[in-house]
């Protein structure tokens, strides 16, 4: 299994990424990315500390991948934070999308997606069809999220996706353990948002993930 969203105390997190990345191996993850919040004010400390973690995490078996998660960063500085957390090391760029339950600034799903440098719009909403198949030409991955309040919408993403022919991930945005989902939550995760049982695997899986060929 994999997971592309999480956070750890370098940000909102209650967990070090040792500590995560344990607990994430138990429930049989094998590939990780902390992607703990960023701005311009701490990206470049959120990735050194993470560089440290590649040795422990590989010695517990797991492929960390070094992430940021960009949170409230006005829509017109996502590109170049993204292309500055890049440079600095980072695998893989996450931008928080217009979730409807947070004051996520109009205009960010639209950065997001048409932005070279980003990996994954998380939880993006009421997603227009106009960004989703922005989204679809420029492989940017569209999040089904298991965290409360964000996933409201995960029907319409799953929906606004296929029509699109978006790449999805299934993430689970964990904050602490609780959070940390087995084989099973990310089946009726996946399931529950509308995922058809013909692309389960292939959703939930790092086999055959067109997502994540682009880090092996």
């Amino acid at each position: 299994m994999y997971d592309f969203h999480t956070h750890t105390l370098l940000s909102d997190g209650e967990l070090l990424p040792s500590e995560l990345l344990r607990r994430m191996k138990v429930q049989g993850y094998s590939v990780v990315a902390i992607t703990d919040h960023v701005d311009q004010s701490n990206v470049t400390e959120t990735i050194r500390a993470l560089e440290k973690m590649r040795s422990p995490a590989e010695r517990m078996g797991i492929k960390l991948l070094l992430g940021v998660e960009l949170t409230h960063v006005s829509p017109c500085d996502i590109p170049s934070l993204a292309e500055c957390a890049k440079r600095k090391g980072a695998d893989i760029v996450v931008v928080h999308g217009e979730t409807p339950v947070e004051p996520v600034a109009p205009g960010t799903n639209h950065a997001a997606v048409t932005c070279r440098y980003v990996d994954i719009l998380a939880h993006p909403g009421f997603i227009s069809d106009e960004d989703a198949i922005l989204a679809s030409k420029n492989c940017v991955a569209l999040e089904i999220t298991a965290r409360g309040g964000h996933n409201r919408t995960n029907g319409h993403v799953v929906r606004t996706a296929e029509t699109a022919e978006c790449l999805l991930v299934v993430d689970s945005d964990a904050h602490s353990p609780s959070d940390i989902m087995s084989e099973h939550e990310r089946s009726i995760i996946a399931r529950g948002a509308g995922v058809s049982h013909e692309k389960l695997e292939t959703v939930l899986s790092i086999e055959g993930n067109e997502f994540y060929h682009r880090f092996t």
